[in-house]
């Protein structure tokens, strides 16, 4: 099953405790929006990102610690 949920990183330190987050999973993370996808365990690649947009993260399975980061970053 194939989860994803929406979330807002504001600064830099949201994006650096969320790719520590991805990066202890061992699974593949994608962040995207529109065309742009990039994988969520690279600091430069989520740092690029349009940070002014809601951005999607696609996780394969269920990781209840980083549910909790996703949780502290998630829009509505």
């Amino acid at each position: 099953m194939k989860e994803i949920t929406k979330i807002k990183l504001n600064k830099l330190d949201d994006v650096r405790d969320f790719v520590n987050a991805a990066s202890q999973c061992d699974f593949d993370i994608d962040v995207f929006y529109n065309s742009y996808i990039v994988d969520a365990k690279s600091i430069l690649g989520v740092a690029s990102m349009d940070l002014t947009r809601v951005l999607s993260v696609s996780y394969p399975v269920y990781d209840k610690k980083f549910e909790q980061t996703l949780k502290k970053y998630a829009v509505a």
